[in-house]
């Protein structure tokens, strides 16, 4: 397992080489100039030349890319064009966000999505089986920004005044601030530092950070908050995994061995849950790891939507401000998360199916 682990990671560092690669160029192919986006279409050749030598976009693109690869071996991502300040510190702050709202809706699809599938297939051509795939098919080819909109209109504006309102945007409510749960616990850290960076990103995670400071207004306000986010965001991915999981169970409840446990007499929701669904299993792990990728690339609308500073908003203002640092870092949180999510699946398999071996 150690080795096979060891193995899938660095067969992973050409994966992220090439990407980053990819980005690179990509995000310099971009039309438009980085000067005129940020300083105005006024701005002069004089005050462009200038401003692309500070930036050290007047060298070769190899020699930027070289540069660039060396300051990631540093754990550098550079200076953000838009904001002048380290990529890295903006990652700290943002990246809790996206991860809060990706691994939150993976809950609710995981949760929600698998009970529909194993229902459908046990209950295969019936009412529920129709309805459930209907809800399914109507969700996968939903548009993430129309739902969106959509829940704020319903949730803030119909239900205004009532038990049932949510908050449209953002992550806390004014005036709420919570409190890092470092300072609380006395653990001292100097800014600037590894160990105050390490910390700070964690408790910019709020619901973790009110858990672990048992702030239970702000733990339910940010509960409020992430509630339409987290709906939108998860569809797709609910979706896709009650399918999935249909699709899986239906094949496995053809088997001889379905039938012989029938037989034996054993219970109904025995055969299914302890023989028909383990069996199944693989498949859906598989697409759950896929989709624990795609959320948090998909994060992009709904952040932007619902007003929340993550990643996926980031991401986007700076592809419209032609800011290539923060670009090309976003791209490469995303990428290892898909690596990581897929190494996570494959490990996975052993313990699901111990006939598989991980050589």
């Amino acid at each position: 397992m150690t080795q096979y682990t060891i193995r899938r990671i660095l067969y992973s560092i050409p994966v992220l080489i090439g990407i980053l690669i990819v980005t690179f160029v990509i995000a310099r192919s971009i039309p438009g100039d980085p000067c005129k986006a940020m300083l105005g279409e006024k701005a002069t050749a004089e005050v462009c030349a200038r401003f692309n030598k500070e930036q050290g976009l007047d060298k070769p693109i190899p020699v930027q890319f070289w540069i660039y690869m060396k300051d990631i071996a540093r754990g550098d991502f550079g200076e953000s064009i838009r904001y002048s300040r380290p990529v890295t510190i903006i990652l700290i702050e943002r990246l809790p966000t996206t991860i809060e709202l990706g691994l939150i809706a993976l809950i609710l699809a995981v949760l929600i999505g698998i009970p529909l599938g194993v229902v459908s297939a046990v209950r295969r051509n019936s009412i529920i089986d129709v309805i459930t795939m209907l809800i399914a098919n109507v969700g996968v080819s939903m548009p993430v920004y129309w739902l969106g909109l959509m829940l704020s209109y319903v949730f803030a504006l119909v239900f205004l005044d009532t038990p049932l309102w949510l908050p449209p945007s953002g992550r806390l409510t004014a005036g709420i601030i919570p409190t890092p749960f470092y300072e609380q616990f006395g653990w001292q850290a100097v800014e600037g530092t590894f160990r105050y960076h390490f910390l700070e990103f964690f408790s910019n995670m709020y619901i973790l950070n009110s858990l672990l400071t048992r702030e239970w207004d702000v733990l339910r306000d940010t509960a409020r908050h992430l509630i339409l986010p987290s709906l939108a965001l998860s569809t797709i991915p609910l979706s896709i995994i009650a399918r999935m999981t249909r699709s899986s169970m239906l094949e496995v409840l053809r088997q001889d061995y379905i039938r012989t446990a029938r037989a034996k007499g054993l219970r109904e929701w025995l055969v299914i849950l302890k023989h028909a669904f383990r069996n199944a299993l693989l498949p859906i792990t598989t697409i759950i790891g896929l989709q624990l990728g795609r959320l948090f690339a998909g994060a992009v609308l709904t952040e932007s939507i619902f007003g929340l500073a993550g990643v996926g908003r980031m991401l986007f203002e700076a592809i419209t401000a032609r800011d290539f640092p923060i670009v090309q870092a976003f791209t490469v949180v995303i990428a290892v998360g898909y690596v990581a999510a897929n190494l996570l699946v494959d490990l996975s398999y052993a313990f699901i199916d111990p006939r598989i071996k991980l050589d």
